[in-house]
């Protein structure tokens, strides 16, 4: 055989390598193919061919390894058993920055699926590796390296603080000031990702430096990035009083609140979040954003959108409101409780539906006024119906009923509890009926109102307990009256009246 033909069979075995791992690269991109791929043992044939002479070759395999394992944790798992972690750890040190970027796919697409793949990538040593990576020329290759080192970190504390040992933070932290946008809106969702685990982790990722540039990063136009810094802002303010008020120092108000008017449904959604997790912490802090204008603009915002966007809106207005009476009086001056109203009764999702009536609760709670408030919108006949609906989950039943109670406890304005005399159970109708009897005896007018709308007949009706709680409030309410007009409403009034006629003798 003729020097030539020798290097004939070399061209075709490179053509037939090459034409084999572009054709399965191809292929893992559909779906409908993978359960195939794998029956046929496509990892064992592309193992070998990572570390192919041709470097073309080696990419390919590994962009067709991180197709297949960003696919599903059963072909992820055969990465890591087919001990190809190592060989794409050691080749991520060495190779161009193609290999590089196909490599970090992988290890991101493996480690995405559980804390076991993720906690498997860094018993390799590859954390080490990704951090050089973040320090590399090429933009491309930093964002390949950030977003394996997020994926990783997401899962737990644990393996956040494993990637924060290896020194990730700080470089994370330049790679978000960064010229490319894509780079930034994965450094900004790594930080995010780190910092969500723990008060310390988010300290870290603070004392990196990075408050300050998320924060100048909120007004950007790319709605990505706007998602991924607010979100990170959030995993930082959440965990404390002092994290939560690094962000406020940062000059983050009044700014923040034009992003609850973005088009970008998750930019308002993560605006939203951000404002409630600082808002919870404490009374000062809510009345911060209060004196912004936040409260008003959430609202704004609840009202512009629907379903889960809605929900950390609703959120945060219950936890202004939970602080004080006056922070409460805030947000039925902003209109708030129409507006949660409105939410009660146009959303059918139970998760959403349990934290509008706790926040209308936590307004409710407070005063006679904060309870008349919530209740002339007309919500206590929607709460009650939502907590005795079998349909309701137990959360959405908890929150109704904790909810109905702390208005009860101060609601005065008689005519809004009128309609729950008719419907409400036994534990619920007690708090009506309480009120009515602290009410009536002092308001002659009330009393009036409450004979010629029914109220009395209803009272009458009730079946309670002898020497119970709702006895004594009956009993109440009934000494506000003469004894005839009581027994006039009672039950079985009329028949009485009409056999005394049957049996009346007339006097002619």
């Amino acid at each position: 055989m003729s020097q030539r033909q020798v290097l004939q069979v070399f061209e075709q075995y490179q053509k037939a390598r090459t034409q084999f791992v572009q054709t399965v690269a191809e292929l893992a991109t559909r779906p409908q193919n993978i359960e195939t791929l794998q029956n046929a043992g496509v990892m064992s044939l592309l193992r070998p061919l990572l570390l192919d002479v041709v470097p073309t070759i080696q990419q390919t395999a590994a962009l067709a390894l991180g197709r297949l394992a960003n696919y599903n944790d059963d072909l992820a798992e055969a990465v890591v058993k087919g001990d190809i972690l190592p060989q794409l750890v050691y080749s991520l040190a060495e190779q161009n920055r193609f290999y590089k970027k196909a490599a970090a796919f992988v290890l991101r697409a493996v480690g995405k699926h559980s804390p076991q793949l993720a906690q498997a990538i860094v018993d390799c040593g590859a954390l080490d590796t990704l951090v050089i990576c973040l320090e590399d020329f090429d933009p491309g290759v930093k964002e390949a390296a950030a977003w394996a080192l997020g994926y990783i970190a997401r899962h737990n504390a644990e393996l956040s603080q494993a990637v924060v040992d290896a020194g990730a933070v700080p470089l994370l932290v330049l790679c978000i000031q960064e010229p490319e946008i894509a780079l930034k809106r994965i450094a900004a969702s790594a930080l995010s990702d780190i910092s969500k685990h723990s008060p310390e982790l988010a300290q870290t990722v603070v004392d990196a430096g990075a408050i300050a540039h998320l924060a100048q990063m909120i007004l950007n136009p790319d709605a990505k990035l706007k998602r991924q810094v607010l979100s990170a802002l959030s995993q930082i303010a959440k965990h404390s009083v002092d994290l939560a008020e690094m962000g406020v120092e940062a000059e983050i108000f009044p700014v923040v609140l034009t992003c609850l008017k973005d088009s970008d449904e998750y930019v308002k959604k993560n605006a939203a979040t951000l404002i409630r997790e600082i808002a919870k912490h404490t009374p000062e802090l809510s009345q911060l954003i209060v004196n912004a204008g936040g409260v008003a603009a959430v609202i704004d915002c609840i009202g512009n959108c629907k379903g889960n966007v809605r929900l950390p809106g609703i959120m945060m207005l219950g936890y202004v409101a939970a602080h004080s009476e006056n922070l409460a009086m805030a947000v039925i001056i902003s209109k708030g409780v129409p507006q949660l109203s409105i939410c009660l009764s146009e959303e059918r999702e139970d998760h959403i539906r349990a934290a509008t009536a706790w926040a209308l609760g936590q307004i409710g709670r407070h005063t006679p006024e904060h309870a008349r408030a919530v209740a002339v919108t007309n919500v206590l006949p929607v709460l009650l119906s939502l907590y005795m609906e079998t349909e309701s989950s137990e959360d959405l039943q908890v929150k109704t009923k904790k909810a109905l109670k702390n208005i009860l406890q101060k609601c005065t304005y008689l005519p809004a509890l009128e309609p729950l005399l008719h419907d409400a159970p036994p534990n619920i109708l007690k708090h009506v009926v309480g009120q009515f009897s602290k009410v009536l005896p002092h308001d002659s007018k009330a009393r009036r109102l409450f004979v010629t709308s029914g109220g009395l007949k209803k009272v009458q009706e009730i079946k309670a307990e002898p020497g119970s709680l709702l006895q004594e409030y009956i009993n109440t309410i009934n000494n506000c009256y003469p004894e005839e007009i009581v027994r006039y409403y009672s039950p079985g009034y009329s028949d009485a009246l009409l056999e005394r006629v049957e049996n009346y003798q007339p006097i002619l």
